[in-house]
């Protein structure tokens, strides 16, 4: 993937509000819906997005439901580019790639319309957190179903703990 420089210095972890105990006991929830309600936040989010991905050859960005969504459309407006949806399995209306995955508390399935991801095309993957991995390695599996690759992918938290670079 890329090497990247952050346009900003700023505290994400600070605007991350952590909930215990949430969706189950054990588990520290990292909500980046806090980062919404920050406007300052939001932008140096999309802001350093951009500075990581404006030189990556970039045709098209994949917005993972439902965090992502916003990340990814305000992303593709700064950069240019189409957003296309990776949503939970039965809330696309058209025909649909699909990709059952495991999280770490359950598991899921993510679809993609077949029309939204063209061949050739170098997707960018943007979800709002990045744990083990599950949610975008069934996104990248769509991808190259539809005859794609994934130029990258960018998430607002990675958890240390559970090595989300690998």
């Amino acid at each position: 993937m890329n090497d990247f420089t952050l346009h900003t210095k700023y505290n994400y972890d600070a605007a991350i509000r952590k909930v215990p105990d949430f969706p189950k006991p054990g588990i520290l929830f990292y909500d980046v819906t806090s980062v919404f309600n920050n406007a300052d936040a939001l932008r140096n989010v999309i802001e350093d997005a951009y500075s990581i991905y404006k030189d990556t050859k970039i045709t098209r960005i994949l917005a993972v439901e439902s965090r992502g969504f916003m990340i990814g459309g305000a992303l593709g407006f700064r950069m240019g580019l189409p957003v296309a949806l990776a949503r939970k399995k039965g809330k696309l209306p058209g025909k649909t790639v699909s990709q059952s995955y495991d999280l770490e508390y359950g598991s899921a399935t993510l679809e993609i319309h077949l029309t939204d991801i063209k061949a050739g095309d170098n997707i960018l993957i943007i979800d709002d957190l990045i744990a083990t991995g599950g949610t975008l390695k069934a996104c990248r599996a769509m991808v190259e179903q539809l005859g794609a690759k994934v130029a990258g992918v960018f998430g607002v938290i990675g958890l240390p703990f559970l090595n989300y670079k690998e």
